[in-house]
């Protein structure tokens, strides 16, 4: 099995690991109701989805 010939240093390590970055998950406003949502997800308020009712929901 191939080994490393040297220690890899804490810079090169730390390049490798530059984009490791947490995000804030972005947000779009749901058509059917206005309630901020995940884009590409079920509106969790309405059940909504591309125009049509997905899930049911009680409507609180």
């Amino acid at each position: 099995m191939a080994n490393p010939k040297r220690k890899s240093s804490n810079s090169r390590t730390g390049k490798r690991r530059a984009n490791w970055k947490l995000r804030q998950p972005t947000f779009n406003e749901c058509p059917n109701c206005g309630q901020q949502k995940i884009p590409h997800r079920v509106c969790g308020n309405c059940g909504y989805y591309n125009g049509r009712e997905v899930v049911e929901t009680d409507g609180f």
